[in-house]
């Protein structure tokens, strides 16, 4: 190894430790440095942001759906079902009159094989909000997620959520759901390839239901009036919202369905009659009787009976009314379904006080961790103490900065 001193070159002189430096003076070109500093920050930030919303909170909507889906599967093996049997028609007996007495060959029957159907015995009932509703299933688009009570951000963060102010899957009316389109899992990404004709299947531990798509919109973010509310109550509907285009919330994307009823089972309600009685149907026609005259001796056919018919009887359900009897304009108890319908950007006035706290406490953390380098005289140390810190009220920041996203962005 050649010594650079003795080869006449001057030896190299290690960098002075950024701490021992002396300070720089306070011109424009620290006023620059600064500005560019705090807006690399800023872009960092706004990065991590992104990610956050994009794959972190998938994350966090996945491990809700797994809970989610293990409560729908507890809730369908125990929810109780009925079996209802139709009697077939009575035999029905012919005999000749002039056989006496009736025998085998002269008496035709038939009879027809009883039929079975399963019906659930489960009224439907909504849960509680945030509570596990029902699933849904979209195979076009391949969506298969769990449906919670509820549309305010911390249910639609768990999964679609159901508007409270619309009627129940399979009931009368529109049953509505809203979904995020680009976060929380985005169960509803692809909504915008959902085609006419395509299933909309919702299965609830009160039966399972086909709607078939037969209308497809974009509205504005204030037409909650126009897609939301029952405008038919004779009609058993279902409608999709998300947010449109994507990664906006400038309008909504609206898919509407119609209940195929031969595809799908019947639904029992709070307040609709029991199940009528099995019907039966018989049409008997009795065996004439010969009666021999005491003075003539002659014959006669004396009826022995009277042909019966027991017609069936029928009840007609009562029409479950929407709950809640919400006007057009209403979005409920609380007005949660058109405020979510309409969010925009930095519509939660509640969230500001949040995020300006768990902000504050972030620069408390940059603060210690920089004391703690120049205390330290080593970035690392700093970096070490505080790395924990620092990641756990920026996941807290995040969380409440995106209470100022649309609800169902």
């Amino acid at each position: 190894m050649v010594d650079e001193t003795a080869a006449g070159r001057p030896a190299r002189q290690r960098r002075p430790n950024r701490f021992d430096r002396p300070p720089e003076p306070h011109d424009w070109r620290w006023f620059v440095s600064g500005v560019g500093r705090t807006l690399i920050a800023i872009g960092v930030l706004l990065f991590a942001f992104v990610v956050y919303q994009l794959w972190g909170t998938g994350i966090q909507t996945a491990r809700a759906q797994d809970q989610l889906a293990q409560d729908f599967d507890d809730l369908l093996a125990t929810a109780p079902t009925v079996v209802t049997s139709t009697v077939p028609p009575a035999v029905a007996t012919t005999v000749p009159a002039s056989t006496f007495p009736p025998t085998t060959s002269d008496t035709t029957s038939s009879t027809a094989a009883p039929t079975t159907a399963v019906v659930p015995l489960q009224p439907a009932v909504a849960p509680a909000r945030g509570e596990v509703l029902a699933k849904l299933e979209i195979p076009s688009i391949d969506v298969d997620r769990i449906v919670v009570e509820g549309v305010n951000p911390d249910d639609l963060k768990k999964g679609p959520g159901h508007f409270p102010e619309t009627p129940l899957p399979g009931q009368f009316g529109n049953a509505a759901l809203a979904g995020h389109r680009t976060t929380y899992g985005e169960p509803f990404f692809d909504i915008d390839l959902i085609q006419m004709g395509d299933d909309l299947v919702m299965t609830a531990p009160w039966g399972r239901f086909v709607y078939v798509v037969d209308n497809i919109t974009i509205v504005g973010a204030d037409d909650y009036a126009l897609v939301i509310p029952t405008v038919d109550p004779t009609r058993a509907r279902l409608t999709l919202t998300s947010c449109h285009p994507k990664y906006s919330a400038k309008q909504r994307y609206v898919v509407q369905a119609t209940l195929d009823t031969a595809r799908s089972d019947p639904a029992t309600f709070p307040g609709d009659p029991a199940p009528p009685e099995p019907a039966v149907t018989a049409t008997t026609a009795p065996p004439t009787v010969p009666t021999v005259g005491p003075e003539t001796g002659s014959a006669s056919t004396v009826p022995a009976g009277t042909p019966t018919t027991s017609t069936p009887t029928t009840s007609t359900p009562a029409t479950s009314t929407v709950p809640g009897g919400l006007g057009p304009d209403e979005g409920g108890p609380d007005g949660s379904g058109a405020e979510v319908f309409g969010s925009k950007w930095f519509g939660d006035d509640d969230a500001y006080v949040p995020v300006a706290l768990w902000g504050f406490r972030l620069m408390v953390v940059a603060f210690v961790a920089t004391a703690i380098s120049r205390f330290a005289r080593r970035n690392w140390a700093g970096a070490l103490v505080g790395i924990v810190p620092f990641v756990v009220c920026l996941y807290f920041f995040f969380e409440d900065l995106s209470r100022l996203l649309p609800a169902n962005l």
